[in-house]
């Protein structure tokens, strides 16, 4: 599998998708999100991978969605609309995944890499890892189905605060909450994945796969996330709208003069 934004390995029944622009914090650009869905497509044929863990190379499991790719001229031919659909699209096909998805977080998790771990279906973090979700104070709504996937794992008040405040989390916040599974200090956390890894592996295929489908669709009939198909109308008008633009620029100010 030959990509230019993320990195997949196979081995048995292991697999793993990395994001891998190490320098920029692997930003998800269209790119990197159609790369994503593709990938996940593509590990569903392998009749022999039972888990495929998500990670980020580098100092962060991801800086979040790369404006700069849906500001500019879109990549690859896309429409605006199109372009701003392609986080729903990777999310979508990475909870499709028959295999089971754990989410290796460290470093800074940040909006769109937040909606990435949520389509996972188990999370673990090292303990200095700072979640943020900076959607509102950039101008733009938290899209990519993010708001059904936030309020399934942590609850409609919750996820109303931390999406509209933007203030910064902490892994411990995090598992409290409910979002994550377990914490770990950073030094151990691979050893953590590769524990869990091999746990899972060693179950039978269709268990952990009626499992996970099982309490899918438990989930989605609580929360659901198809209702998510017309984000991408909403991220299309924030950026268009002046006051959306007017608040991100404010911000991106301040930011700048920290």
């Amino acid at each position: 599998m030959d990509f230019s934004q993320i990195e997949v390995t196979v081995d048995g029944a292991r697999a793993a998708i990395t994001l891998n622009r190490p320098d920029k914090l692997n930003p998800l650009s269209t790119t990197a999100l159609r790369e994503l869905a593709q990938a996940a497509r593509q590990l569903d044929t392998l009749a022999g991978v039972k888990v495929v863990v998500i990670a980020g190379r580098g100092r962060a499991f991801s800086a979040g969605a790369d404006l700069a790719s849906f500001a500019s001229a879109p990549e690859d031919g896309l429409s605006p609309r199109e372009a701003a659909d392609t986080g729903r699209q990777m999310a979508e096909a990475i909870e499709a995944m028959r295999a089971v998805t754990v989410a290796r977080i460290h470093g800074h998790c940040v909006g769109g890499g937040v909606v990435l771990a949520a389509a996972c279906d188990l999370r673990i973090a090292a303990d200095d890892t700072r979640f943020s979700i900076p959607e509102v104070d950039l101008g733009i709504p938290l899209t990519w189905g993010g708001i059904p996937r936030l309020v399934r794992e942590i609850g409609a008040a919750r996820t109303k605060e931390l999406v509209m405040t933007c203030r910064p989390f902490s892994a411990g916040e995090a598992l409290a909450m409910g979002f994550l599974n377990r914490v770990v200090v950073a030094s151990e956390l691979d050893s953590a994945i590769d524990e869990l890894v091999t746990t899972l592996t060693g179950k039978s295929a269709l268990t952990l796969t009626a499992t996970k489908r099982h309490t899918n669709a438990v989930a989605d009939g609580m929360v659901g996330t198809a209702r998510a198909w017309n984000d991408a109308d909403s991220l299309v008008s924030a950026l268009g709208d002046a006051e959306s633009r007017a608040a991100a620029l404010a911000y991106l100010e301040r930011l700048g003069h920290r």
